[in-house]
């Protein structure tokens, strides 16, 4: 697990408080502070406004009055009365006349910070994509948690989750309308995460979430999860707001770059032909970037200059490369080596990028559904294109037929039949293939002469949380089989515990390396309380595994749970699950998690969670 259990003993969780009982923020300002006053004496300017400028600390906007303001330049004492001294390298006249107009802006500061109105900017409070009423969580969730506590979970979720459904819960809470913990600001709380939603793969969603905050209130952080969101999702000129508002917040080459390609798209042609032309000569960028931002930069003008990409003294594949080659259609070479990422990452950036050839982004769902990016819904749409489309042999669109055959062949045998090929993968692969044939699977009609590929049939169900259409292989799958195993993880409604004769023979069945499915089974319905406590303890022992053993991280989600703080659960849970395969998840962890889960109210997600490092172990 990434050595979690160490680093949570170290100096991130040494440094947070108690946990505190999770409520809503209280609005202690009487009335009249909400509000400015009435002016005495009405004047035409100012009008009282609610700005989101600075961020105050403790998460909150303080209302400001919008005012011209008047910037006195005092002249140097040794000018004379009357004239003021301008400096040495003060542009002459000419220059002036050649110099485009936002430069002169920039020059006499008359840069705008903000590009929308006073009276319609944004709060910074409750930055988020989801609400109570579209499935978030509780506005004040984190509000009266130790800022500590959640910038520790959230700098140590820097990557992808093991768990399918655990990334879903992960990206649920991430994408809520939260305010931030108490004692830290509000915009490094939304910067933080931003990062751990790209770390995930979920660089649409970070994009999104960045789009929730005015670009007057943009910092380096926040500035730097923004270009690392609209670069992962193709989204160049996304950015452009940020570039062009808050250009000095960085001075890097890749932002000199994305500058001047903004002000191509601007209409200042020369300005950004001039700045690309100088990064490429004084090597603020390597070449290959700079051709690729003059290649897309022309794009807006007339299309006069041509520009050649050239891969022959290219060594790596940067996410600035990905993200212009495949917004320009322009083939990038085979054998590079990927930085800055995985090449599971890239894989999960090419789907989610529109320019992308649709066969590519076809090949690339598999990844991006095995850890949750895609629904099987989408991954289906683009199987379904992918069939569709002429620009593909049939050699090619294989793998869109067969699925074609697992919705619409006359045979529930045939339907079967076709799943199973699909299913031909090993590993996560495979998985990620039961993912796109779920709604297939629950079309099949349960029967004796299917019940050997019940398992698997059950399995793609649970990847959609098709519970229900799982439930009616109930009553023919055997007890103490690998089918019995998923539903009795995943049944949504259950009085009582399992029979501990049952977990004894599926145990005895196990054939995973060191009995992993086992100790995971045992987890999940301990968690979910489906195990009595006596049976719990001679299983643990059975299998070796010290379920109940205390670690930082343990105490902090066993604790959150009490209070009831689902948000802050379900960030420790994704904390918990960090990793790129389950073989580094443990069945201590799994215990914990599902446990809490199911504490807060959280039990659909824990039940699948359970059922997944079944499925997958």
């Amino acid at each position: 697990m990434k050595r979690v259990g160490l680093w949570l003993a170290g100096a991130g969780f040494a440094l947070t408080s108690t946990l505190a009982l999770a409520s809503g923020p209280e609005d202690l300002l009487p009335p009249a502070f909400r509000d400015p006053p009435p002016q005495s004496t009405p004047t035409p300017t100012p009008t009282a406004t609610r700005t989101s400028a600075p961020a105050q600390p403790g998460g909150t906007s303080a209302p400001s009055v919008s005012a011209p303001v008047v910037q006195d330049i005092p002249s140097p004492s040794n000018a004379a009365p009357g004239r003021v001294s301008l400096p040495d390298d003060f542009p002459s006249l000419a220059e002036l006349e050649r110099m485009e107009s936002f430069e002169v802006n920039e020059l006499f500061g008359l840069r705008p910070r903000f590009d929308i109105p006073a009276a319609a900017r944004r709060d910074l409070a409750q930055i988020g994509v989801m609400d109570r009423s579209e499935g978030g969580f509780v506005t004040g969730s984190l509000a009266n948690q130790p800022a500590a506590l959640v910038r520790a979970a959230l700098e140590a979720s820097n990557g992808p989750v093991v768990s399918r459904w655990g990334h879903i819960l992960m990206r649920r809470a991430l994408a809520s309308r939260l305010d931030a913990p108490d004692g830290m600001d509000t915009v490094e709380f939304a910067a933080m995460r931003a990062n751990t939603l790209n770390a995930m793969g979920e660089a649409v969603v970070a994009r999104t979430l960045l789009q929730d905050i005015d670009t007057g209130n943009y910092d380096r952080a926040l500035t730097d999860a923004a270009v690392s969101a609209y670069l992962a999702s193709g989204d160049i000129l996304g950015a452009c707001p940020v570039a062009v508002l808050r250009g000095d917040v960085r001075e890097d080459g890749e932002w000199q770059m994305l500058r001047a390609i903004c002000a191509a798209y601007l209409g200042q042609t020369r300005s950004s032909e001039r700045d690309l032309d100088r990064a490429l000569g004084t090597g603020a960028a390597p070449e290959i970037d700079v051709r690729l931002a003059q290649r897309y930069a022309g794009a807006a003008g007339d299309g006069g200059r041509a520009v050649n990409i050239e891969w022959d003294e290219v060594e790596e594949i940067t996410p600035w490369r990905f993200a212009l080659a495949r917004a320009l259609g322009v083939e990038l070479p085979e054998g590079l080596p990927f930085t800055g990422q995985t090449p599971a990452d890239y894989a999960v950036s090419e789907v989610l990028i529109p320019a992308t050839p649709l066969l590519q982004r076809v090949n690339s769902a598999d990844t991006a559904g095995g850890r949750g990016v895609l629904s099987s819904a989408a991954m289906v749409d683009l199987y379904s294109r992918l069939w569709a489309s002429d620009a593909y042999d049939q050699a090619e669109k294989s793998s869109a037929g067969l699925l074609r055959e697992a919705y619409v062949a006359s045979t529930s045998a045939e339907r079967v039949a076709a799943m199973r090929e699909l299913w031909e993968q090993e590993g996560d692969a495979r998985y990620a293939r039961q993912v796109v044939t779920a709604y297939a699977a629950a079309r099949i009609q349960p029967s004796e002469e299917l019940l050997e590929d019940a398992p698997a049939l059950i399995a793609s169900m649970l990847t959609a949380g098709l519970d229900r259409n799982a439930m009616r292989w109930g009553s023919l799958v055997p007890a103490g089989s690998e089918g019995w195993a998923l539903l009795a993880l995943a049944q949504p409604d259950r009085n009582g515990t399992v029979s501990a004769g049952d977990v004894d023979n599926y145990i005895d069945e196990d054939g995973s390396a060191d009995s992993r499915k086992s100790a995971f089974l045992v987890a999940g319905l301990a968690g979910l309380e489906r195990l009595d406590d006596d049976d719990f303890g001679d299983f643990a022992g059975r299998l070796g595994v010290n379920y109940t053993r205390e670690s930082a991280w343990s105490g902090k989600i066993d604790a959150a749970s009490s209070f009831g703080n689902q948000a802050l659960v379900a960030l420790l849970a994704g904390l918990g699950m960090q990793g790129r395969s389950w073989d580094q998840m443990t069945p201590r962890h799994l215990y914990h998690i599902v446990r809490a889960l199911n504490r807060v109210g959280l039990t659909a997600e824990a039940r699948m969670i359970a059922a997944e490092a079944v499925a997958r172990s």
